[in-house]
């Protein structure tokens, strides 16, 4: 486990999205992002979730009056599974490009394929 306060994740967080291509970035639509300290009871080893219609799905008619999608980054699971804080700042990095990928319509399937877990 490696010890990381909020402040320090968010800013490991921020570093991820700043290590995303500016081009990418650009094309991500409606999205925000959140950070939390545990996931959801029922999945406790969750690292983060996607969710919204991801940009693959969406019709022309699905921007109006739809909500951001939502992409949250669990701060406990990710700090109990790594042993070094460069472990950590990479599994966080992993974890944020995981979730942007569900927003561009890939699955978790090819996500493993591609080496992004």
């Amino acid at each position: 486990m490696v010890e990381m306060g909020r402040a320090e994740f968010e800013q490991a967080v921020d570093a991820a999205l700043d290590g995303v291509p500016p081009e990418l970035l650009a094309l991500m639509d409606n999205v925000v992002i959140f950070l939390q300290d545990e996931p959801p009871e029922q999945e406790p080893d969750l690292l983060g979730i996607y969710e919204g219609v991801p940009l693959t799905e969406r019709g022309e008619a699905w921007a109006a009056g739809a909500l951001p999608d939502r992409i949250t980054v669990f701060r406990g699971p990710l700090t109990r599974m790594c042993d070094t804080r460069d472990e950590l700042v990479e599994e966080i990095a992993v974890t944020v490009v995981h979730e942007i990928a569900h927003h561009f319509g890939i699955d978790d399937d090819r996500l493993h394929e591609l080496g992004w877990g």
